[in-house]
């Protein structure tokens, strides 16, 4: 019985630990994809300066005369 419960008991402790990373990733998950996106391309920051444009406050701004 005490073999039982030992493996619930780590069952647990796995199962809690899931779950608090899985919030974490929850939280920064707008973060870690806006960091993705302006690393490689896209629409964020690096696709916007390869057309000759500026990236202010999150948007593409495009002066074309």
């Amino acid at each position: 019985m005490k073999e039982a419960s030992g493996e619930v008991s780590m069952t647990m402790v796995t199962i809690v630990a899931i779950a608090v990373i899985g919030g974490i990733m929850a939280l920064l998950w707008p973060t870690i994809s806006d960091t993705i996106k302006n690393t490689f391309g896209g629409t964020g920051k690096s696709a916007c300066e390869s057309q000759g444009c500026t990236w202010s406050d999150n948007t593409c701004v495009c002066n074309y005369h």
